[in-house]
This record gives structure tokens, C-alpha cells and sequence, in this order.
């Protein structure tokens, strides 16, 4: 799986190095299809922070991300998660799968506070950061960060899920070379970094696996996979990709 790298930011006070993490010891397993269980330990250990002694709610939330169902496209698995962002932590990475090709990748970080946090309005906080290689002339476009902004609002949305504070950035990158590397193609790449508040339901605790659920969604759009629900006129795929990356 081509994990998700570069710095990750909460959008609302704190980051961390995610390639640092991701350099440590991580689960090996993916789950294609099933769930993101490839966390063992206690509540959290390897995915993030916790363990034995995790707060009740953030248990609760992590064993929901690890229980849920995703589409078969998708292969989520647990990964070291940042240190300093918030008291406690899970993070999962996931690769959009054609093949043995990666179509897109991303990283999702649950943060928890049990004293709460200002910037969130909250205890708990989604983290995200989504990437896929796209073509040059698509990437030009100049409404495409709105357009993919939408992606991510409207996959929380079409869950019914309500959320606060969201905040985020959509970068646009294009690579060009020259000298010793001309003959390599130029490449374009679309990165989402987003991080939103989920509402807390009973116990305090936020539906995370429908926001995993909403993330994938948003993976694969992004990804140019056609709508898991057919004819939902909300979902709109992303035109003209580039072709898949060697994983």
C-alpha cells in the first residue's frame, strides 16, 4: 500500500510529522474488502495511543473504525499514529486497488481529548490527508479545489453526518523534468488536507465508522471510481485520471 506522507495538520491548532510515524514498526495485513482491524493490543496501542488505559469513549470509537465494512476497492489498514496532536490517537492508511496498481491513497487520524479542545468544539477530531496523481490539463482547471472540496462536504452529508469546524486546504502540484530525468512524463498531483469535529452521540461518542465510511466515499471519487450507490446524482467521479501508479 503507498502510504500517505507529508506533513499532517489538524486545521485547528497542532501537527505532526506523519512520515516520522510512519517509519515505525506498523501492522503488516491489509484488509481489502473487510475491516481495519490490523490494530492488536488494547484499545488503540498500535494504530495510536491508549491502550489499557483509553478512555471509554475513544475504546469505543476506535473499535467501530475497526469493525467497519468498506467497499472492496479499498484497503484500509491501522498505522503509528501522530504523538502530538492530542492526548490520544488511532490513524489508518488506505489505497484505492485496481490490480496490483494504487489509484489513489490517503491517511485518516482520530484524535480525542477527553478535557475537550477549544479550536474543535469538542473532544474528538477527524484528520485527513487524500492524494491521487491526476492529468496535467485536469489539474489546470481552475474550479477544481472547489470542486474537490465538495467531494469531501458532500460525502459527510450523504451519510447524514453532522459535523463542526471543518477546515482544510486542496493543493494542486505539478512535477516537471528535465536533464537526465526529460524522458520521465510530467506528473500532476491533487492533495486534500481536512480536518472536521464529528458529533458526539451517546456516551459521547461520534458514529466513526459512517465518517470512515464518508472518507472512503471520498477516496474514491477522488480516485475516479464510479458510486458505490447507482444513480445517486450527488456523487460525481473525477474525469480524465491519470493512470494507475505502480504500488
Amino acid at each position: 500500500m503507498a502510504a500517505a506522507q507529508g506533513r499532517l495538520s489538524d486545521g485547528a491548532g497542532g501537527m505532526d510529522d506523519a512520515k516520522g510515524t510512519e517509519e515505525e514498526a506498523r501492522h503488516k495485513g491489509s484488509h481489502n474488502g473487510s475491516n481495519p482491524s490490523g490494530a492488536s493490543g488494547g484499545n488503540g496501542t498500535s494504530g495510536g495511543s491508549g491502550g489499557s488505559t483509553a478512555p471509554p469513549a475513544f475504546a469505543a470509537a476506535v473499535e467501530a473504525l475497526r469493525a467497519a465494512r468498506l467497499r472492496p476497492q479499498i484497503e484500509v489498514e491501522a498505522t503509528p499514529a501522530p504523538k502530538r496532536l492530542a492526548p490520544h490517537a488511532y490513524a489508518l492508511e488506505a489505497a484505492v486497488v485496481d490490480g496490483d496498481e494504487d489509484l489513489a491513497d490517503g491517511r485518516l487520524v482520530l484524535l480525542h481529548d477527553p478535557a475537550g479542545h477549544e479550536a474543535w468544539h469538542g473532544t474528538f477530531r477527524l484528520v485527513t490527508l487524500v492524494r491521487a496523481e491526476l492529468e496535467p490539463e485536469m489539474a489546470a482547471d481552475p474550479l477544481l479545489p472547489d470542486v474537490c472540496w465538495s467531494w469531501l462536504t458532500g460525502a459527510l452529508q450523504a451519510r447524514g453526518l453532522t459535523y463542526g469546524e471543518p477546515s482544510g486546504t486542496v493543493t494542486r502540484a505539478s512535477s516537471h523534468y528535465f536533464g537526465g530525468l526529460s524522458a520521465r512524463p510530467s506528473a500532476s498531483q491533487i492533495e486534500i488536507r481536512a480536518s472536521w469535529t464529528p458529533r458526539e452521540g451517546l456516551g459521547g461518542v461520534p458514529d466513526t465508522a459512517a465518517h470512515l465510511s464518508s472518507w472512503c466515499d471520498l477516496l474514491a471519487q477522488v480516485a475516479g471510481l464510479p458510486p458505490a450507490a447507482p444513480g445517486d446524482a450527488s456523487v460525481v467521479t473525477l474525469p480524465q485520471r491519470r493512470g494507475p501508479q505502480s504500488r
